[in-house]
């Protein structure tokens, strides 16, 4: 009697060990089981090739003409070299990248001076200070 209590113990322990380790590739922490966080989203391109000069326009304050760079036309971030005079802080701006489907405009120490949209054959948006801007070719 002591060894069908014995066995019944076994097979339950191998059973429960069984199931737990079909279930650890789906619970971290578990031997099987991952603690890597998911996949980041891939960024995507931007709709229209940045690479060339564009016209930055911000009502009131002026416009300026700035060469983008970029190592190809499907290419999520560059660089910028304004021509000179641009409006507010945006004489700055020296690199961009495409995240989460914005045109995100950075100055040399990657601090965001801008954040534009795709619409109207450019670009539209708002510099940080709130003021709205506009790029087009």
């Amino acid at each position: 009697m002591q060894a069908t209590g014995t066995a019944r113990r076994t097979v339950t322990i191998l059973a429960t060990l069984a199931l737990a380790s079909c279930a650890g590739d789906r619970l971290v922490g578990l031997p099987g089981g991952t603690d890597a966080p998911p996949p980041a989203a891939q960024q995507s391109a931007p709709p229209m090739d940045m690479a060339g000069r564009w016209l930055l326009s911000q009502p009131g304050r002026g416009q300026c003409h700035m060469n983008f760079v970029a190592a190809s036309a499907t290419a999520v971030n560059g660089d910028i070299k304004p021509e000179g005079g641009c409006p507010g802080r945006l004489y700055m701006s020296r690199k961009w990248t495409f995240e989460q489907g914005q045109l995100v405009i950075r100055s040399h120490t990657s601090q965001p001076l801008a954040q534009l949209s795709a619409g109207g054959g450019g670009y539209e948006g708002k510099a940080t200070s709130g003021e709205p801007l506009t790029l087009m070719r």
